[in-house]
């Protein structure tokens, strides 16, 4: 077997700035004493960060000090509750809407001024730290300790972390992550978008090693990321349907029962990793995105979607597994309607790998009654009877490169045997599964299915015929070249993204159009991207590989490289329609 050279560990090289980053807490501890004849100092924390552990070791570093969390402020657990409830929905056990709430909203103002009242009034040194602290206090040194959102989840699955304002470690991990994605993210969002003053940034990823880098350093970082294509750091998570091709082409821990998901372009989730120097900083990789949303969306796409990074590409593993869940996404009013969100997840399944005889279920069989299927699923949700999915549902064969497009409202979902590069706008959870194959999920349990909410979105003329002619292969050619050609392999119309398949043998010239370019290298063991100009360094990438290119990048080469010189080699880009 040929080894794999996938890397699960992509780094931002940023130059000149080693001097501005330090490990360990007696490193960390001692460049913000020295930096700071500082009375008050301000550690505001994302959630989801270990409080405690930032405590103890402010403790251990300065036991004359008064430390305070920000817990003392906040409401009581009642009214927190009584201000979350609206956007929680408890009798749905996955979906919500996005809150319009704020970190002011929970701290109880009597309290708040009462704790303002006694730092300002003291004479001791004084660290304010937790969630909300730069709210209370500005401080005379601001840090801000960050930790992207795929890490919170491991600690919620762990139960080592509460939500926002709560004590609920105990809760069952998936309502966390309800409560997280609908509540406490944007809100800890908005507050780092709105921070006026932040001297440090604090890496809390692993725990026992945080690393701090200066404002600058950090700035620095998200301005070379932006001058280059760069990748973020890829997770993978087990599925009742995974497989094991991941597994093997990946290298991943053979421990794992299976791999179903490997999530290596949905940067609201995925970390991005700095190298300074020695030192490798582990930041979300959304702080790029804040930093220039500009430059790295590009004008036109900035102006549609405003801080969203639209276009998502994960991996979907059955070779060695199972079905994927039978489901479709909602149109975008419902979203609208129902989830406070401005689109809906349209998307498309690109076969990076096919066994014989896999297939692809999209669309409906010709002579179906709504009320017919309708009825057939609500029985294998409510009574275990199996769902008749030759009688309702086409089955098409799936080959590697094939490419089958799922504008929302389209039922669909892959079969055994695939390796599915799945393209598709970024809004995350918003999929409502109608039958699950009678299996239950990892934890022993039933999977929640959503056939009332998946009703009210299945676009009933998606039909056998309809769909062979509009959403199965529908590959154009573009353009051609020495040693490359260009086809247009989709999406639908209905959808906001495009994509195109190059393949090469040698130098193939890119431009990014003024817009976010987002590719993988789908043929190949190996490709290198590079600037016409010098702009930036050669960027390597492998088999399977997601990577960025943003907008200001604007004119790029891929070529076969390495392994691949002389072979044949294609990529699919993807990037948002004029």
């Amino acid at each position: 077997m040929m080894r794999s050279n996938y890397d699960k560990y992509p780094e931002v090289a940023v130059p000149g700035m080693a001097g501005q980053c330090w490990s360990g807490w007696p490193d960390v501890m001692g460049i913000l004493l020295q930096r700071s004849g500082a009375r008050v100092m301000v550690i505001e924390c994302y959630v989801g960060v270990d409080v405690a552990e930032i405590a103890a070791a402010v403790r251990e570093a300065l036991p004359s000090a008064v430390v305070i969390g920000t817990e003392q402020a906040f409401h009581d657990s009642a009214e927190i509750e009584r201000k979350v409830a609206p956007f929680l929905r408890d009798e749905d056990l996955l979906f919500g809407s996005i809150s319009s709430l704020r970190m002011e909203d929970f701290l109880c103002p009597s309290k708040t001024a009462a704790l303002r009242e006694r730092i300002a009034s003291g004479t001791d040194r004084v660290v304010l730290v937790g969630p909300g602290a730069s709210c209370i206090t500005t401080g005379d040194l601001v840090v801000f300790a960050d930790l992207p959102r795929w890490e919170a989840q491991g600690r919620m699955r762990r139960a080592e972390l509460s939500n926002l304002g709560t004590t609920n470690g105990g809760l069952k991990w998936n309502l966390q992550y309800k409560r997280a994605f609908f509540i406490d993210w944007p809100v800890c969002d908005r507050l780092k978008l709105g921070l006026q003053r932040v001297d440090f940034l604090l890496d809390t990823c692993k725990r026992g090693e945080p690393k701090l880098i200066t404002r600058e350093a950090a700035a620095t970082a998200c301005e070379t990321a932006l001058s280059r294509p760069f990748r973020v750091v890829p997770f993978f998570d087990p599925a009742p349907w995974g497989g094991q091709w991941m597994k093997r082409v990946m290298a991943l821990p053979e421990e794992a029962p299976n791999y179903g998901w490997c999530f290596d372009c949905v940067p609201e989730e995925n970390s991005i990793l700095f190298r300074f120097g020695d030192t490798v900083v582990e930041l979300p990789s959304m702080n790029v995105v804040f930093h220039d949303p500009v430059r790295l969306l590009g004008p036109r796409v900035h102006a549609r979607f405003g801080l969203g990074f639209p276009i998502r590409f994960d991996l979907l593993d059955t070779v060695g597994g199972g079905n994927l869940s039978f489901q479709v996404h909602p149109f975008t009013d419902y979203v609208q309607r129902h989830f406070g969100l401005t689109y809906t997840q349209d998307e498309s399944y690109y076969l990076l790998d096919a066994e014989e005889g896999s297939s692809v279920y999209l669309g409906l069989k010709e002579d179906v009654v709504p009320e017919e299927m309708i009825a057939a699923l609500e029985a294998a949700q409510s009574q275990g009877v199996p769902f008749d999915d030759e009688k309702f549902v086409c089955r098409w064969p799936a080959k590697t490169h094939d490419h089958y497009l799922i504008p929302a409202g389209t039922c669909h979902c892959s079969g055994a045997g695939t390796l599915v590069l799945e393209i598709s706008a970024t809004p995350n959870i918003f999929t409502f599964k109608l039958w699950d194959w009678g299996r239950l999920g990892l934890d022993g349990q039933p999977r929640p299915l959503n056939v009332e909410r998946g009703k009210s979105n299945i676009a009933w003329e998606r039909r056998e015929t309809w769909v062979e002619r509009e959403l199965v292969n529908a590959v154009t050619a573009i353009a051609s070249g020495e040693g490359w050609r260009e086809e247009r392999t989709g999406l639908h119309e209905l959808e906001f993204i495009e994509t195109r398949r190059h393949w090469f043998t040698g130098p193939v010239a890119h431009h990014t159009g003024g817009g976010v370019n987002v590719l993988n290298l789908i043929e190949g063991r190996e490709a290198v991207v590079e600037s016409p100009t010098g702009a930036f360094e050669p960027f390597v990438v492998h088999y399977a590989e997601t990577f960025i290119v943003p907008a200001c990048v604007g004119p790029y080469t891929i070529r076969p490289h390495g392994e691949s010189a002389g072979a044949t080699c294609a990529t699919l880009k993807a990037f948002v329609r004029a």
